[in-house]
């Protein structure tokens, strides 16, 4: 496992461990491996030097869920392809040419991708892109690219799910964008991390599309949990995207899961799924990821941990208030 500390790579890591594997897991020591797992430190943003601790052993499989510059991928992917026997990429439905129509299946149109030689500032679906063509490099037919899209659950540190518990959890009056019907898609990282395991037993190679079908939730159901799971007397106030915008707020951001009906949330919330439902896919219910998340965030005492190359997301308390109090506001 390249990474394997924290939200999905430790999924995965824990996944494995649970099944009873022997797991390696390579990071930069900065967050402690789930115990069970041997442990090799390094820095592969450094390149070759930081990837000495991997110059030796055999693996029959390897995970990367890298995000930043595709060097990293390259350089271990071709340092590990002949010693390992399959490479799985963590890539995003991000690297589809946008915008991305409904039900784009894995043949769509895709960006370019960023030259492996590319530095840290390159934008997120290029490098995504870069990584996987990395990975194809080196492992050809022995790579497995998982384009993922919004992923939840325990571990979260981006801010999504963590925030709307937060802010249930606070009680009172909540803006909630609407409509509450609207479909969500998304994976939770757990059926994500079982997903590739199961996947990679199997061989299987080539590009994937791993959320849930569209309207596994809807944003109303998504919500709705929040308040079961954290007990709180919040009172969720449904607000037209019209007002929501109108007032500034941006979508995804501001108000995170929610984006307004359009070619954003069609790209985000409608691709097609079927060939990785077909390949054993399976989601859990939304009530059992926002249970589990909040249980999480609790045993922290509150706080989720944040990425540090992930600006922080929510409602600011006064943008809010305003809306709420606004005249005619629900």
């Amino acid at each position: 496992m390249l990474g394997g500390t924290e939200f999905v790579g430790r999924a995965v890591t824990d996944a494995a461990l649970g099944r009873g594997w022997e797991v390696t897991v390579f990071h930069r020591g900065r967050h402690a491996a789930p115990a069970g797992a041997r442990t090799l430190t390094g820095d592969r943003t450094t390149g070759e030097k930081g990837l000495a601790a991997l110059a030796d052993g055999t693996w029959d499989l390897v995970v990367d869920t890298w995000s930043g510059a595709p060097s990293a991928v390259r350089d271990a992917a071709r340092l590990l392809a002949g010693r390992a026997g399959h490479f799985s990429y963590v890539s995003s439905r991000s690297v589809y040419a946008y915008p991305t129509p409904a039900g784009l299946p894995e043949d769509g149109p895709l960006v370019a991708g960023a030259s492996p030689d590319a530095g840290d500032d390159v934008p997120y679906a290029l490098a995504k892109r870069g990584g996987e063509l990395a990975a194809l490099d080196a492992f050809g037919d022995r790579a497995l690219l998982a384009r993922a899209g919004l992923i939840l659950g325990p571990g979260e540190n981006i801010g999504r799910l963590p925030w709307w518990l937060s802010r249930t959890a606070r009680g009172g009056p909540v803006v909630a964008p609407g409509p509450p019907d609207a479909g969500l898609q998304y994976i939770d990282a757990r059926d994500l991390a079982d997903w590739l395991l199961d996947a990679a037993a199997r061989g299987l190679s080539g590009a994937y599309n791993t959320v849930s079908r569209p309207g596994h939730t809807t944003m109303g159901e998504l919500l709705d949990a929040c308040v079961r799971a954290t007990g709180s007397r919040a009172r969720l106030r449904w607000t037209d995207p019209e007002v929501l915008l109108a007032a500034g707020v941006e979508p995804w951001t501001d108000l995170p899961v929610w984006l307004p009906a359009g070619e954003l949330y069609d790209t985000l919330h409608q691709g097609d799924v079927a060939k990785a439902h077909a390949a054993g896919l399976r989601c859990r219910p939304v009530g059992e990821t926002v249970a589990d998340t909040w249980a999480w965030l609790c045993e922290r005492g509150g706080v989720a941990p944040q990425r540090p190359d992930r600006p922080a997301v929510g409602l600011d308390a006064r943008t809010e208030a305003k809306l709420l109090a606004a005249p005619g506001s629900p």
